[in-house]
């Protein structure tokens, strides 16, 4: 990519997009030779979800998943002015990626059910989308920091499942996301 941005006076080299959420863009960055995920917030329109601010909620949900004790990367860094965090990079394949690839998610299973459980008992939601998930060295990983109060149409079993094989709805996303990244 060739650009940098600055992260509390710290400059960080973009190497490449990692993702685009209803948050923010988060990009894979260097500084000083170590990679780390640089989040960039962004303020565009979302139809089904409703922010408020959106840097304090990523503190606020990182604090709250750490006491529930969620496999979660480190946050390294926050910029409130400039609406850029900087976290821990975990390497490795999404449960998205396995989905479409036909590869099994089921030894991942109890581990998000696990997750799920250790949520709800303080009472939050994950959110459950498979692009949300990391598998390195065989340990699941929650890559964002998005809870929200626990609602059960929102729990794992009632919403998220849906998205941890090929169904209907995971097949309806896919040919979406096939879509807009061709309009690209």
């Amino acid at each position: 990519m060739g650009e940098t941005r600055t992260v509390n006076g710290k400059e960080y080299e973009l190497l490449r997009l990692l993702g685009h959420g209803k948050g923010g863009y988060s990009y894979l960055a260097l500084r000083e030779g170590r990679p780390v995920v640089l989040k960039q917030i962004h303020h565009e329109p979302c139809a089904y979800y409703t922010f408020g601010n959106k840097i304090e909620a990523e503190r606020r949900d990182y604090t709250r998943l750490k006491a529930a004790g969620i496999r979660i990367p480190e946050m390294l860094d926050i910029d409130a002015e400039t609406e850029r965090i900087v976290k821990e990079y975990i390497e490795g394949t999404s449960v998205f990626e396995l989905v479409c690839d036909r590869k099994l998610t089921a030894p991942y299973l109890a581990q998000v059910r696990q997750m799920a459980e250790q949520a709800k008992a303080v009472g939050l939601n994950l959110d459950y989308f498979p692009t949300n998930f990391i598998v390195r060295d065989g340990l699941l990983y929650y890559v964002d920091y998005e809870c929200n109060d626990y609602m059960d149409e929102w729990s794992l079993e009632n919403w998220g499942l849906q998205y941890w094989s090929r169904t209907p709805a995971f097949e309806a996303y896919r040919k979406q996301r096939e879509e807009s990244e061709e309009q690209i």
